[in-house]
């Protein structure tokens, strides 16, 4: 495993080399971790979907159940932040030390600062991705968007399917590739070392990105199909722990 290293001043970053064989680790670890501990996972799992539900009511009840589509696909953006608890129960798997639902709670005490400013700037991405999914909107099908009852016929059935699909898919593509970049390994890699600022978590997450494109496409394109099928709790573990074969120690700190 080849490393490169980069220096942010008082610590020296070591970004390793992967394969294509690493995102199928993390998927394995990450399903073993959930396995440990189930019933964190589940309780996690029902609160997404509780919000998911409440979510897909208030949309409706306000008359923009339109964007239901991009607000499910835009929470995948902050869903990094919203797991933190996962990734603290796996690194204290990793390590052997006691879990429990506190620590999960409490898993922000570790690097509340630095993890609370790149959760702003995931809510930051997260509004111009409804933003964008609103203008979109707008522009192809005027001040009148589809009804929920309507939308999937709207979308795949009408006269402007096609090219609002592509614009929408391409812009997407751009906005959610550049986040992914810059947070793939950042709030685990805060979580794990409390000393580290997220400055240079996010720019040691993209160049991790950088240096391995063709595994961290992949992480990215499983991220997205788990997304769908409600997976997501696998996914934060598998990011989470710091041991070997984990995303977040693409960037180690010797």
């Amino acid at each position: 495993m080849q490393s490169t290293f980069l220096s942010d001043g008082a610590q020296r970053v070591r970004i390793r080399a992967v394969t294509l064989d690493h995102p199928w680790r993390w998927l394995s670890a990450g399903w073993l971790d959930m396995c440990s501990e189930p019933g964190i996972s589940y309780v996690y799992g029902a609160v997404f979907t509780a919000c998911g539900v409440l979510l897909l009511f208030g949309l409706d009840q306000w008359g923009v159940g339109y964007l239901i589509l991009p607000l499910a696909f835009g929470f995948a953006l902050v869903g990094p932040a919203a797991a933190v608890g996962l990734y603290e129960i796996s690194r204290r798997l990793d390590t052997g030390a006691e879990v429990s639902f506190g620590h999960a709670l409490g898993a922000f005490r570790r690097n509340p600062a630095q993890i609370g400013l790149v959760g702003m700037f995931l809510i930051i991405a997260f509004i111009a991705w409804v933003r964008l999914a609103m203008l979109e909107f707008m522009l192809f099908f005027g001040s009148a968007p589809p009804s929920l009852d309507h939308l999937l016929d709207a979308l795949f059935l009408s006269s402007v399917s096609v090219p609002f699909l592509a614009v929408g898919l391409a812009s997407g593509a751009v906005l959610a590739a550049g986040v992914f970049a810059m947070t793939a390994i950042a709030i685990p890699m805060l979580v794990d070392r409390p000393e580290c600022d997220a400055m240079t978590a996010m720019l040691t997450s993209l160049d991790a990105v950088r240096r391995n494109p063709r595994p961290m496409i992949l992480w990215a394109g499983l991220i997205a199909f788990f997304t769908l099928l409600g997976g997501r709790p696998v996914l934060r573990r598998a990011g989470g722990n710091p041991a070997a074969d984990r995303p977040c120690l693409l960037a180690c700190l010797p």
